[in-house]
C-alpha cells in the first residue's frame, strides 16, 4: 500500500516497483484516513508511508498502526534537513527502513530507485516473517567499482587498531545498542549504515547524544580517532586510508556497489587493504549481502570479524551470507557485539578463540 498526498509520486512509485515481478500495488492512498479505510478491505505485506500530508501527518498515523495493527512500514520522505530529524523519530516508532522519494525526470535516480525501492520493499516483507524469499536477480557490481582487490599480504601489526560496521535493515536500532555502550576511550570506529542522503547526519547527531563516544558524519579527510565514531555519509560511499600511523577516511563519489552507496563491502575491502589484522569487522542485521565479500577480504588479511546472530536480527540476510563465505570468526547476539569488539581491541585480554555457531 502507498499513502501519499500527491497524486504524481503515487504513479511513480506504483510504476517503479510494479516493475518488479515480486510486487504487488494493492491499494494507493491520498492520506491517513484513506488508508485506514481501506487497512479494513485488505492488510498489505508492507506499506510506504509519505510524511508530510493533510489531515494527519505520516508520524502521527505510524504510531497509531503500530499501536492498533502492526506492519512493516517505510518510511518515503523529500529528506529536507528539518524532516530529516522529523523523519527520523519514525524509526524509534517501529518503521523498518527509510527511502528517499524519486526525483522526477531524472533517468539515473530512477533507475538507481528502483533497485533500492524495490529492495527496501522485499527487505520489509522479510522482517515481518523472518523468511527469505528468492528475489529477482539484477547484474549488481562489486567493490572492484571503486577500490581494486589486494595484490599482497596485508599490513603489518602495529599497535593502532580500527573497529569497522556495516548494517542496513534494522540497522540503526542494531547500531544504536551497540555504540550506546562502549566507553569513552574505544578503539577508532567508522560506520555504514544503509541510508538516504540527508539522513545520516541527524543519525550521527542523535548517536553522540546517546553515546559515551563522540559521533559524526564522515567528512573527506576526517580523522579516524580513539573515542570517536564516523557515521559514512548517505549516498557516498566511505573509505578507510592510512598515512602512517593515522587512520582517516576518504569520501567519494561512485556507483552502487552491491546495489548500495554507501556500500559495507567498499569499507570493509579498504580495511582489510589499509588496516588488515589491525582491524576488527562487524556485521549487523541487514537484507542482501553487502559486507559478505568484504568480511571475507578482512578475514582473510587476519582481522578478527563478528556477525550478528540469527534471533538478534531483525532480517538475518548479510550476517548470513558473511557467514557462509567463510569470513565470519564469531557469531554472537547484539547485545554481546559490544563486548566481543572490546575483546578483540583490547591487546591484554585477546578474543576469545574461532567460534562460528
Amino acid at each position: 500500500m502507498l499513502v501519499d498526498d500527491s497524486a504524481l509520486v503515487r504513479r511513480t512509485l506504483s510504476e517503479v516497483l510494479s516493475s518488479d515481478p515480486h510486487i504487488e500495488i494493492v491499494a494507493t492512498a491520498q492520506d491517513p484516513f484513506v488508508a485506514a479505510q481501506k487497512l479494513r478491505k485488505e492488510v498489505p505485506d508492507v506499506m510506504i508511508l509519505d510524511v508530510e500530508m493533510p489531515r494527519m501527518d505520516g508520524i502521527t498515523f505510524l504510531r497509531k498502526i503500530m499501536s492498533q495493527h502492526p506492519l512493516p512500514v517505510i518510511i518515503c520522505s523529500t529528506l529536507a534537513e528539518r524532516g530529516a530529524e522529523t523523519t527520523f523519530k519514525a524509526l524509534e516508532y517501529g518503521a523498518v527502513d527509510i527511502v528517499q522519494k524519486p526525483k522526477l525526470g531524472t533517468r539515473q535516480f530512477l533507475e538507481e530507485a528502483k533497485v533500492q525501492l524495490t529492495d527496501a520493499v522485499k527487505a520489509a516483507a522479510s522482517a515481518k516473517r523472518m523468511i527469505h524469499k528468492p528475489r529477482l536477480v539484477e547484474p549488481k557490481l562489486t567493490a572492484d567499482a571503486v577500490l581494486q582487490g589486494a595484490s599482497g599480504r596485508a599490513m603489518a601489526k602495529t599497535t593502532e587498531k580500527v573497529i569497522v560496521i556495516g548494517a542496513s535493515t534494522g540497522g540503526t536500532e542494531a547500531v544504536r545498542r551497540v555504540l550506546e555502550v562502549l566507553p569513552q576511550d574505544t578503539t577508532g570506529i567508522v560506520v555504514v549504515q544503509h541510508m538516504p542522503e540527508g539522513f545520516t547526519a541527524s543519525f550521527a547527531k542523535r548517536l553522540n547524544e546517546l553515546c559515551q563516544i563522540k559521533v559524526k558524519e564522515a567528512s573527506d579527510g576526517d580523522s579516524v580517532l580513539r573515542g570517536h565514531a564516523l557515521i559514512a555519509p548517505g549516498n557516498k560511499h566511505t573509505l578507510l586510508k592510512r598515512s602512517g600511523a593515522r587512520y582517516y577516511v576518504e569520501v567519494r563519489e561512485g556507483p552502487l556497489v552491491s546495489r548500495h552507496r554507501p556500500s559495507v563491502d567498499v569499507l570493509f575491502r579498504s580495511a582489510a587493504r589499509y588496516a588488515g589484522r589491525n582491524a576488527v569487522g562487524v556485521i549487523l542485521t541487514g537484507m542482501g549481502d553487502d559486507g559478505a565479500t568484504g568480511m571475507r577480504e578482512l578475514h582473510d588479511a587476519e582481522a578478527f570479524t563478528i556477525a550478528q546472530d540469527e534471533k538478534s536480527s531483525t532480517v538475518y540476510g548479510m550476517p548470513k551470507e558473511a557467514v557462509a563465505r567463510g569470513g565470519v570468526e564469531q557469531v554472537l547476539p547484539l547485545d554481546r557485539i559490544a563486548l566481543g569488539i572490546l575483546g578483540a581491541t583490547d591487546d591484554n585480554s585477546p578474543a576469545s578463540g574461532k567460534s562460528v555457531v
